[in-house]
């Protein structure tokens, strides 16, 4: 499991945290989690439903009035004439500074209803599914680009995601949600759940990674033993999980389709734009 403040590993059978001293329950707290297969819900003063899955998803949230949700910037698609946008900086300047060095932005929408019942749809930049996590006075670890919106309850935090993350292109850092609500989170191509047992190891490549339970525990390594074979298997870092938890997988990699898309774009040298024209003779 991890640490529900700082999200450090915690050693089997730990009750402190060795990075922030935090006091951890001997018994994990007992929960259920609820991640959406219909595509439909409700959370604290809205409903919301997810349509177009699953490779150009698009959430629909129905705002009862003075009711909030708030949202990534620049996720919102359309909303009602009635409903108010609030942008901020969450946390504060230093809040703020965090969320960019995690790749999010500095800014966060909140969409509030004002005078009535009011609709707002939001869509992630990269086609893809959406997915809901119920969560319970959970934790919830989130890929920086894969959070979309969530309950105005839930706390989002920046957190340090492991050194060798830096390798893989994913960035340096996480994000950590934690509370009670709704949770949306957004991938490129399907989302593919997998559920862990207690003990159960599990691997998966980090620029697959959408979202994780707090309750699992991770390692950063090389795909495959050594350097040159973890180069010539065409992988590169992984994240090993141990159970028990669940994982929110993307069935695609978008550094991997913009490393098959390179070739198809005009190579740039000095004094030489790439382009070249033949007007014949």
């Amino acid at each position: 499991m991890n640490c529900p403040n700082c999200g450090a590993a915690i050693a089997p059978g730990g009750t402190f945290c060795g990075r922030c001293g935090t006091r951890i329950e001997s018994t994990p707290p007992t929960h259920s989690i609820n991640i959406d297969s219909d595509g439909q819900g409700t959370g604290r003063g809205y409903s919301y439903q997810i349509e177009h899955q699953p490779a150009f998803s698009l959430a629909v949230l129905k705002l009862q009035p003075e009711q909030s949700i708030m949202a990534e910037a620049g996720a919102m698609v359309s909303m009602s004439a009635n409903v108010e946008l609030q942008s901020q900086m969450k946390g504060g300047l230093f809040g703020a500074l965090k969320r960019a060095a995690g790749g999010e932005s500095a800014f966060v929408s909140t969409f509030t209803a004002r005078g009535g019942p009011g609709e707002v749809t939001l869509a992630p930049g990269a086609p893809g599914d959406i997915a809901a996590i119920e969560m319970h006075n959970q934790t919830f670890f989130v890929q920086s680009s894969s959070y979309l919106a969530g309950d105005a309850g839930l706390v989002v935090d920046t957190k340090w995601g492991g050194a060798k993350t830096f390798f893989a292109g994913e960035g340096l850092f996480v994000l950590m949600v934690q509370g009670q609500g709704v949770l949306l989170v957004s991938s490129f191509g399907a989302i593919h759940r997998k559920t862990l047992a207690p003990g159960e190891r599990y691997v998966v490549d980090t620029g697959h990674l959408v979202a994780w339970e707090g309750t699992t525990q991770y390692t950063l390594r090389k795909a495959a033993a050594g350097f040159f074979r973890s180069m010539v298997s065409g992988e590169g870092i992984v994240a090993e999980f141990t159970g028990p938890g669940e994982l929110l997988i993307q069935t695609r990699n978008l550094a991997a389709l913009a490393g098959l898309l390179k070739p198809f774009f005009p190579s740039q040298s000095s004094g030489n734009s790439g382009f070249s024209i033949n007007l014949g003779s």
